[in-house]
């Protein structure tokens, strides 16, 4: 029986700050964040690098992290996104193309990770290219029955397609998106006259999915599952940059949720660790004791 990882599937790059870079990338924050919970000999990060000297420095700094990765070798440079902070920390983003990431091959160790898989998180950057959705879409379909599939949009640059979108949100039974994802769905979708809680009881019910988790900055965050809703208030805290924040918030929920806790605990742990995300620079900082 193969060991049921939990998986962040997509992009592993550097992210190069005005204080240097750092490496980032939404599939690896997820699996570190969540690994922080579950254990780190049970999470994977999964993606591509190419054969160049910052390949070696994304396998030696995943490993510093102690994060197991699968990441075959492509004959395309290692992904790099230009990260400059506006006011309030608030990142924008210059993302490399035709990268490693982009070419993730469907083969070998893939392969048996997705038929054993216990969750795996994805988002729609990843699937810019036609190689990497592939594999994604395979990826997914080759999960078994009660693998979580977790949809965390990620909406970037013009970075994705309304039938992106569409064929991800049949794919996953959970939906994460945030506030101004929502406006820009709603548009794409057909429905901008709704406001957001309906839009969310729209989607959650026309796609079938066991949870919505929208989140609005510091105007809080909710999770919707059918017939429910629960409400978090975001936490006032010194923000050192907000990289990151919510991949850890989907780590930490998913890990929750595994764990077995009901939807209202897991949300407010999820609300607690990317607060604290936020005061530290850099997507993967050591929770505290107290946040496990």
């Amino acid at each position: 029986m193969n060991k049921r990882y939990v998986v962040g599937l997509g992009e592993v790059l550097w992210d190069v700050l005005p204080e240097g870079k750092k490496l980032g990338g939404a599939p690896a924050n997820f699996a570190y964040h969540a690994g922080q919970f579950l254990g780190m000999d049970n999470t994977l990060a999964v993606s591509a690098l190419g054969e160049d000297r910052l390949a070696e420095e994304t396998v030696e700094a995943l490993d510093e992290h102690r994060l197991n990765n699968l990441l075959p070798r492509v004959p395309y440079p290692t992904g790099t996104v230009q990260v400059t902070l506006a006011e309030g920390g608030i990142p924008t983003y210059d993302i490399k193309e035709n990268v490693a990431w982009d070419n993730i091959p469907f083969e070998g160790d893939i392969v048996d990770i997705a038929h054993s898989c216990r969750a795996v998180c994805f988002g729609s950057l990843a699937q810019r290219n036609i190689v990497s959705r592939t594999t994604i879409q395979k990826f997914l379909d080759a999960t078994p029955d009660d693998c979580l599939k977790i949809f965390d949009i990620n909406l970037r640059q013009q970075f994705y397609t309304k039938e992106i979108i569409q064929e991800s949100i049949r794919r996953c039974n959970i939906l994460k998106i945030n506030d101004e994802e929502l406006v820009l769905i709603g548009r794409m979708f057909g429905y901008p006259g709704l406001d957001i809680e309906n839009k969310c009881w729209l989607i959650l019910g026309k796609y079938n999915l066991d949870m919505l988790v929208l989140t609005c900055g510091t105007n809080g965050s909710y999770v919707f599952t059918p017939g429910n809703v629960s409400f978090q208030e975001t936490p006032k805290v010194q923000v050192a940059d907000t990289v990151g924040a919510g991949d850890s918030f989907t780590g930490s929920f998913v890990a929750s949720i595994l764990n077995g806790n009901p939807v209202p605990v897991a949300h407010k742990k999820a609300v607690e660790v990317s607060a604290f995300v936020c005061t530290q620079n850099g997507a993967m900082p050591t929770l505290p004791p107290e946040l496990l």
